[in-house]
């Protein structure tokens, strides 16, 4: 009986010990080298692509707009004119233009399909309760 109580107790402080293992104390998963010395991928952070800001080539369509087939580039750092048709998000109260949350702005003309051109700042940190889209700060919009 004497063993079998031993080995709960035992059993109980190996998972409360693994279920520590991995982290450095503030909750964060430490990186541990694999057998050939290289970190494993999952404990490695994600990190963000910049595209470049130079001339785009002839192939390559203007920053802020979308390529045929392909993802909607990002709009160069500094104000960015978007034009396009207002669509409804998810969420009660957002719209978005082209892949863009539309973030202030008169909503007498952002209004859902209206045809628009709006100026602003694209703004990829800001926390939003939209839960799509790039935040755009809208300086100024017009109908198109």
């Amino acid at each position: 009986m004497r063993t079998l109580r031993l080995a709960a107790v035992a059993l109980v402080a190996v998972a409360a010990l693994s279920a520590c293992g991995g982290q450095d104390g503030t909750g964060t998963p430490t990186t541990t080298p694999t057998s050939t010395g290289a970190s494993a991928v999952t404990d490695q952070p994600p990190t963000p692509s910049t595209a470049p800001t130079g001339p785009t080539s002839p192939s390559t369509p203007p920053r802020g707009t979308t390529k045929p087939g392909g993802p909607t580039l990002p709009p160069p750092v500094g104000a960015t004119e978007l034009t396009g048709t207002v669509v409804a998000g998810v969420e009660p109260n957002c719209l978005l233009l082209d892949g863009y949350l539309l973030i202030g702005g008169p909503r007498d003309v952002l209004a859902v399909g209206a045809e628009v051109t709006v100026t602003g700042r694209v703004q990829p940190g800001m926390m939003t309760t939209c839960q799509q889209g790039t935040p755009f700060v809208v300086e100024a919009a017009r109908r198109s």
